[in-house]
């Protein structure tokens, strides 16, 4: 691979210029892909590698915010929280969670002639 910095000739296991020191491959930002120097586009995910990535974000303003926060909510229900924003807080509280892998639950659910073997379970964990 020739460094496009010194035209140097490198082979093509290298990551770095024999010549210069300078890096022989471009990371795509969007897929964190290896590209040589010279490409213009990433041979992964096709992003623009000339464009850099700070340029492609944007601060929203509130309008736009409120626009993409609609496609995820029932209807009205913005209105409503718009309407009582003043009053809304944020909550944190500190919590637990256990995720537990239980060995045969796929077939105990099979085998279970209930709707639900949930019952079934809780007698074993009790």
């Amino acid at each position: 691979m020739e460094c496009s910095k010194c035209q140097y000739e490198n082979p093509d296991t290298k990551n770095f210029c024999g010549g210069c020191g300078a890096r022989l491959e471009q990371v795509c930002p969007n897929c964190s892909g290896s590209n040589p120097l010279q490409y213009k586009f990433c041979g992964e995910c096709g992003h623009n590698l000339t464009v850099s990535s700070e340029t492609t974000t944007k601060d929203l303003t509130f309008n736009e915010k409120i626009d993409k926060i609609q496609r995820y909510l029932p209807k009205g229900l913005t209105q409503k929280i718009l309407s009582q924003r003043n009053k809304i807080e944020g909550e944190r509280k500190q919590v637990t969670v256990m995720f537990c892998d239980m060995v045969g639950f796929t077939g105990l659910c099979y085998d279970s002639k209930s709707v639900t073997p949930y019952p079934r379970i809780n007698d074993k964990i009790s």
